[in-house]
């Protein structure tokens, strides 16, 4: 007998429907094609025991299955119920009418219980553009499935269950998820806050000005000058995520299994990855192609803490996603491209021994050592990053005051406020949202100078010997300035603080 069920693939953050054809003939054999992989080929095992454990058998006759498109590889233990399914359909073990109106994914354990899955996200939104009634699946995914409307996502516990809602037995009761709720409830209380931080009001100051604009910031500083603290509190002052950003950012920690029973994702992801990554594991790719840490950032912050030791090819790889927000993985077999929209957070110590033009230490590094050390970032790298500030150790006398300093909750109100005025300044410009993703012409229609603030400018990049990278980056800064104090033109006085935040343009730094 043949029969048909119907999983699914995913491929880079979007699902594939599979369609798994069971034909059960007279002979002996077990025939599994359709490119899968290792882990689908072990499958015959699991299957093997579960059944036996729960009542149910595989048929000693010749079990043929097809994964169709058979062009399209398939890869995980994901597959384990929906085959199990198909074979007991073929068999006549089980009679009913219902399975192709659903999708069914889920590893199956040896005594048929069900284990989490990843990406249900992506196969939740691909069955209900295809028109499936559900989603059956393992029910710690449950929750994060049932983000999507108008799909029935049954989870179960067990194979059995699954069995028995065929067979009309049981009602498996569908998840359901209150997205509004979860949206108003996003800015879950954080174990981090800015009011921690004792003194570093001009840093303070800065790291609001690249939240509210999207900015992307590097902190240079000597050893304990609260580089790390800081840019570990930044997720607490960026505004909440829209829904559509929460759906995106969901989808991609789907991918690679880290959403079982947290539903939608409700803070902006926070990835700080050790110096010592690979190229491959900061953009994606592999053989089965993953995202990486700045598609894990997307729509939050990627923190580099102390940006030199990272290695140069690794940073180098950076320069296309940060242009572009997005990651194009290209390989002989396949082509993927990725979301990669975050905030670049990056820190680093002055000079190798870390204490560059500060008086009171006696560690020095000769001038062939500074040149090696600040060469391992290269100048297009830098173009892309907006603001460069200068992080002083906090003297005694304000790491042991007492007084708590502005909240987290403060800052970011001033954050959404600004944002609210870029988003309504975007709103006809696709894929443009904050003033961090102006163009070149957006730049030139917002970012108007008088005459008096274009002499300023001008003034400065020839006394300081501002490079000619900067120029867009601080017109950028400085609407962002101009918007934190509700301003809808950019005056001098917004421009001059912009300036102030160039310091590795200047003569002294990179050279």
């Amino acid at each position: 007998m043949l029969t048909k069920v119907y999983g699914s693939a995913v491929f880079g953050i979007e699902a594939t429907t599979i369609t798994v054809e069971v034909n059960i003939a007279k002979g002996i054999g077990y025939h599994l094609v359709g490119l899968p992989d290792n882990a689908i080929k072990e499958s015959s095992y699991r299957i093997t025991a579960a059944l036996q454990n729960n009542g149910y058998k595989l048929p000693g006759k010749k079990i043929t299955i097809n994964m169709a498109p058979a062009d399209l590889r398939k890869e995980g233990s994901a597959y384990d119920l929906t085959l199990a399914i198909g074979i007991l359909e073929a068999s006549n073990q089980i009679e009913t009418k219902k399975t192709s109106d659903y999708i069914i994914m889920g590893e199956l354990s040896l005594d048929g219980s069900l284990q989490p899955i990843k990406g249900a996200l992506p196969i939740a939104i691909k069955a209900k553009e295809e028109g499936f009634k559900g989603f059956i699946l393992p029910k710690q995914n449950a929750e994060e499935a049932a983000v999507v409307e108008g799909l029935d996502i049954l989870g179960a516990e067990n194979i059995l269950e699954v069995i028995h809602f065929f067979e009309e037995k049981i009602e498996i009761e569908p998840t359901t998820f209150n997205i509004e709720e979860s949206i108003e409830n996003c800015l879950e209380s954080l174990e981090t806050d800015f009011s921690d931080v004792k003194g570093q009001e001009s840093i303070k100051r800065c790291m609001e000005i690249a939240a509210a604009g999207g900015h992307n910031i590097i902190l240079i500083g000597p050893p304990g000058s609260g580089k790390t603290m800081l840019a570990k509190r930044l997720p607490s002052i960026l505004p909440p995520m829209t829904m559509n950003e929460a759906l995106e950012t969901t989808k991609i920690h789907s991918v690679v299994g880290k959403t079982s029973n947290i539903g939608l994702m409700k803070n902006r992801p926070f990835r700080n990855p050790h110096h010592t990554i690979s190229d491959v594991a900061l953009v994606g790719g592999g053989q089965y192609p993953q995202p990486g840490e700045i598609s894990l950032s997307h729509n939050g912050v990627l923190f580099l803490d102390e940006l030199p030791e990272f290695k140069r090819s690794v940073l180098e790889v950076m320069r296309q996603p940060l242009e572009d927000r997005e990651v194009t993985i290209s390989r002989a077999k396949f082509t993927i491209t990725y979301p990669s929209s975050f905030m670049l957070v990056a820190s680093m110590n002055p000079s190798p021994s870390g204490f560059f033009n500060d008086g009171n230490s006696n560690m020095t590094s000769s001038p062939a050592e500074m040149q090696r050390y600040l060469s391992k970032i290269s100048g297009p790298l830098l173009d892309r990053i907006d603001i460069h500030i200068e992080v002083t150790p906090v003297p005694f006398e304000k790491l042991a005051d007492q007084r708590k300093g502005e909240p987290s909750s403060e800052i970011r109100k001033r954050v959404i406020k600004s944002r609210s005025l870029q988003t309504e300044r975007f709103n006809t410009y696709k894929n443009i949202h904050y003033n961090a993703q102006m163009n070149t012409r957006l730049i030139r229609k917002f970012c108007k100078l008088s005459d008096e603030s274009s002499n300023l400018l001008k003034n400065a990049m020839e006394k300081l010997n501002l490079s000619a990278r900067a120029y867009d980056r601080i017109l950028k800064v400085s609407r962002t300035i101009a918007d934190l104090d509700s301003s809808s033109e950019i005056k001098s006085s917004h421009i001059t603080e912009a300036i102030q935040y160039r310091s590795l343009d200047r003569d002294g730094w990179l050279g």
